[in-house]
């Protein structure tokens, strides 16, 4: 599986529905969060949502790793895509170009700014589908899944996995 690397948005759908176990199993020792998405992510903890605490665990577990801008080129990107994006989106997706990585986000406007940049991209569908496919999970369980994320907010085009193309990402 290639390395991976989470925005905010994608990596806390699976730690609210409680469903970290599924990145986990399908990237261990190649997912990352950028230093600013931790951030964010303790700011949703500290503003009451427990379930979130599960991102800081993954990543003290080490399968999830925390990594920062490093090089010139990634603060480059990084700086010229701020203009435009979340602080979180654009350090991920600056890596994500730089380092090659895969960029997982929901986001249609950053997604849309990976693909001009050619940077391969997933969302919260593809990896629970892949998940699926994979045997992570069965479908009924991925369904489930998803129907939790819509509760919490996320916006999903499709109500079932079943709706989802088997070449999606």
């Amino acid at each position: 599986m290639p390395e991976i690397v989470f925005d905010t948005c994608v990596i806390s759908n699976f730690a609210l529905a409680g469903a970290l176990g599924i990145p986990e199993s399908l990237y261990r020792n190649k997912a990352y969060i950028i230093d600013i998405v931790s951030v964010e992510i303790m700011r949703g903890i500290q503003s009451g949502h427990a379930r979130l605490e599960a991102i800081p665990k993954a990543v003290r577990a080490g399968w999830l790793k925390e990594t920062g801008l490093r090089s010139g080129q990634e603060k480059e990107l990084f700086e010229t895509l701020s203009i435009s994006r979340g602080l979180g989106e654009a350090s991920s997706l600056a890596v994500a170009k730089v380092r090659n990585l895969i960029f997982a986000s929901d986001d249609r406007m950053a997604r849309a700014e990976a693909a001009r940049l050619g940077v391969p991209l997933t969302g919260t569908l593809g990896i629970l589908a892949r998940g699926v496919r994979a045997g992570v999970c069965d479908l009924r369980t991925a369904d489930g899944y998803l129907g939790k994320m819509m509760e919490i907010g996320f916006f999903s085009p499709v109500r079932s996995l079943r709706e989802i193309p088997n070449d999606s990402p």
